[in-house]
């Protein structure tokens, strides 16, 4: 009898001692249950404020962005257009980059990183990005230099236009039937330009074959078709020179001088208007008034 009441003394002590350490056990596991809990609210309240600042970063840097471009524009209203818009694109770069360093910084990365992993891979990005950077420091040069600017008429690079705008990496041009061309600085800086308004006046190269016309009589009848164009310039004078001579044709090369800008049509009229006269000298009378309406 008292070995059956020892072995339930003993069984009653060793549940116990399971039920204690059970309890001991989820005491345990609530309290790391506790503590990874506190872990990721103050993991919250570090992080989220930062996201929530990063982010506000990049809404203020948007917004620096387009303060900055209207200052650079109000304060350079009365620089050269070329200058003017690739100033007011460096500055808007510039404020970008700012804005991104910021951005880093506020979610820890240090700008010392930065730095070191653009370093470190310089080489790599160098390789893939030297196009890009060798427009980049032609689009520089070409400010410098000002070898054209916004509004002239250019030739270069297997195409040709008015000059639009002058970036950082591309210029724009503007064709005569109103197509917009970009063209990447590096090629027009590498290749020859041809600016016909550089100059402001443009000479009309024409040349005339006046058959076994008189030489002196025609030189002077085609002068005074010229010089009765009201686009043609009285300085420097037209001039009407013998080119070449064969048995039943003389070639006669008739150069008015004109604006850079009305070229084309001044080329255009005066062809029309020395083949009419040529067929029928007398028409030359009312030309100046028929010019003068159709202008």
């Amino acid at each position: 009898m008292r070995v059956q009441t020892d072995l339930i003394f003993v069984f009653l002590t060793n549940s116990s001692i399971r039920i204690e350490r059970a309890a001991a056990s989820g005491q345990q596991s609530s309290d790391l249950g506790l503590e990874f809990g506190k872990k990721i609210l103050e993991l919250a309240f570090n992080v989220i404020p930062q996201i929530l600042w990063a982010i506000g970063i990049l809404l203020l840097t948007r917004i620096a962005i387009n303060i900055v471009g209207h200052i650079t524009r109000k304060a350079l209203i009365h620089a050269q257009p070329t200058v003017r818009n690739f100033l007011i694109q460096t500055s808007e770069i510039l404020t970008l980059v700012v804005g991104v360093v910021a951005f880093l910084n506020a979610l820890g990365i240090q700008a010392n990183s930065i730095v070191a992993a653009i370093g470190a891979a310089g080489l790599a990005i160098g390789l893939a990005l030297q196009n890009t950077l060798s427009h980049f420091a032609a689009g520089i040069m070409l400010i410098s230099l000002r070898p054209f600017e916004v509004g002239d008429f250019i030739e270069g690079a297997g195409v040709s236009g008015v000059v639009d705008s002058i970036g950082i990496f591309f210029t724009t041009l503007v064709t005569a039937d109103n197509v917009k061309i970009t063209v990447p600085n590096g090629n027009l800086f590498s290749s020859t330009v041809k600016n016909t308004t550089a100059m402001g006046t443009r000479r009309v190269d024409l040349s005339i074959d006046i058959g076994d016309r008189q030489i002196e009589p025609t030189i002077n009848l085609l002068l005074y078709v010229v010089e009765q164009h009201p686009l043609v310039l009285k300085d420097p004078q037209p001039t009407c020179e013998v080119a070449s001579i064969a048995a039943k044709s003389t070639v006669l090369y008739l150069r008015p001088w004109c604006d850079a800008k009305v070229y084309e049509l001044v080329r255009s009229q005066v062809q029309q208007q020395v083949k009419e006269v040529l067929n029928n000298p007398l028409t030359c009378v009312n030309f100046r008034d028929r010019l003068s309406d159709s202008l």
